[in-house]
């Protein structure tokens, strides 16, 4: 079982790597916050998973501190885009 776990933890990290990559050349803004989002859930992925395999309960500790700070980086990136749209005149509609 913790072979296969190990495996997983490489494979999410090789799909982190692409997330990086993602960042690295995203078109836009809203398309880097994606994958930044992509590698925070990521990384969380891999806390669990290496807590688990090394039995450590702190890393899971870690790894759920880290889910709310995500989800606060969320928040203010919308409220900033939306602050951005309040100071252009425009009223944000939902299309695009």
């Amino acid at each position: 079982m913790n072979d296969f776990l190990t495996a997983a933890v490489g494979f999410v990290l090789a799909m982190l790597a692409l997330g990086l990559v993602s960042i690295l050349r995203g078109p836009g803004d809203t398309d880097r916050m994606m994958a930044a989002q992509l590698i925070g859930t990521g990384g969380i992925a891999v806390l669990l998973l290496l807590g688990t395999v090394a039995r450590v309960p702190a890393a899971v500790d870690v790894a759920l501190t880290l889910a709310l700070l995500a989800t606060f980086a969320s928040i203010a990136f919308v409220k900033k885009g939306l602050s951005s749209l309040e100071a252009n005149g425009t009223e944000p509609t939902g299309e695009e």
